[in-house]
């Protein structure tokens, strides 16, 4: 027997042998691969199921733009192959940091990088997967090109899904090439006004592929980064433009260095800028604010770091804030999620606030459907993604 199907093999025995014990005493299995993201969601618990068994490209067809590849390989090492055929994950996916990160931990986290709201987020690049149930089924869905999915698309449900109807043990990706020519905008501008001309950017055929929008402590005035991708042409073109709008609002507009941007982006992606690597108090807590593109600044006393176009805000904010940005996320059409807890802080216990928002009844009746269907005796019911009642 290969060494992979050897580890296909221990994993179905571990699920059946959690499956055997009685519900009340049986502790849950936690799928991880290289932990980058263990910091999110309720408390961790239960047996650790390990993918980094998993590894290895099983097809890569750069003329098709499709990769195929199991979920305990590394996210750096997917990306490297791909950057040999001048193709990437477009969407962007965060490492945090850690030189761990996995394939796997990128699709069943379904998080994505500044350039999500031009692109698409993970789900839409997930063109097929394989994954073992908590019946232990090694289950096939989706393949490795769009028209092949018929039905309920269970291979995208996966994206974002952290392990809780099972382990991911393959994924097939949509891949896409490098744009021609990039390049960044940097404006000096407030957020109500960079909000605007976002919105307006957003309606036009402009090349505009990221943007960012952040304040230093005790400035009086933001900075808002913008990043194109395109055709040489229409990159040019555009920041002439935009530098324009920039500057008829009353701001002012200057290409930032090539080198520069590509730091800062990178640094954006993986929340190792200045804004996230530091709480402005100890006990704050960083909230994600996952609102509609056009909402206009929201009125809290928080700092703020504002993404994808306006459509995500980063918060920090102490968690007796949780009602307020709960309640100020529903007035713009979105939720509030607490990303990042303080040092020292373990579960919604230690910060007073709940990680996610609670589910209305549809989202929550088509959540427990699907754990019925592919997870009934709740072996990887950790409880990472509670919602309160």
């Amino acid at each position: 027997m290969s060494e992979y199907l050897q580890v296909l093999d221990d994993i179905v025995q571990r699920i059946a042998h959690a499956r055997s014990v009685p519900a009340h005493s049986r502790t849950p299995l936690r799928v991880r691969g290289g932990g980058s993201k263990d910091f999110f969601g309720a408390q961790l618990h239960g047996d650790v199921l390990e993918t980094r068994g998993l590894q290895g490209i099983v097809s890569y067809e750069p003329t098709e733009l499709v990769v195929t590849v199991r979920s305990g390989t590394l996210l750096s090492t997917l990306e490297a192959l791909l950057q040999e055929q001048n193709q990437c994950l477009p969407f962007e996916p965060p490492h945090f940091g850690h030189a761990g990160a996995t394939v796997g931990g990128l699709v069943a986290s379904g998080l994505s990088g500044p350039s999500r709201a031009s692109v698409g987020a993970t789900r839409d690049f997930v063109l097929g997967a394989r994954f073992i149930s908590g019946l232990g089924e090694h289950l096939t869905f989706g393949g490795q090109v769009m028209k092949n999915v018929a039905g309920y698309d269970v291979s995208r449900v996966l994206a974002g899904s952290w392990g809780t109807l099972g382990l991911i043990t393959e994924v097939s990706l949509k891949v896409l090439a490098f744009a021609p020519c990039e390049a960044s905008l940097v404006c000096t501008l407030g957020q109500s006004e960079s909000l605007q001309l976002l919105h307006r950017w957003g309606g036009q055929p402009l090349p505009l592929n990221a943007s960012c929008w952040q304040c230093e402590p005790g400035a009086t005035s933001g900075r808002l980064t913008v990043r194109l991708r395109g055709a040489q042409a229409a990159v040019q073109a555009a920041l002439q433009k935009m530098q324009a709008d920039v500057e008829a609002q009353g701001g002012k507009a200057q290409p930032a260095d090539a080198e520069a941007a590509m730091f800062f982006w990178d640094a954006m992606r993986n929340q190792q800028h200045t804004f996230f690597s530091q709480a402005p108090a100890q006990n704050d807590c960083l909230w994600r604010l996952s609102v509609a593109q056009t909402s206009p600044v929201l009125d809290i006393p928080y700092a703020q770091c504002v993404e994808w176009q306006g459509a995500q805000r980063w918060v920090w904010a102490p968690a007796t804030a949780a009602s307020q940005l709960h309640a100020l996320a529903r007035q713009a059409g979105g939720h509030a999620t607490l990303f990042r807890r303080p040092a020292g802080a373990l579960a919604d216990t230690d910060t007073g606030a709940a990680v996610f928002a609670p589910l209305d009844a549809t989202q929550q009746r088509i959540q427990t459907a699907l754990q019925a269907e592919f997870d009934p005796d709740g072996v990887f019911n950790t409880g990472r993604m509670h919602s309160p009642a």
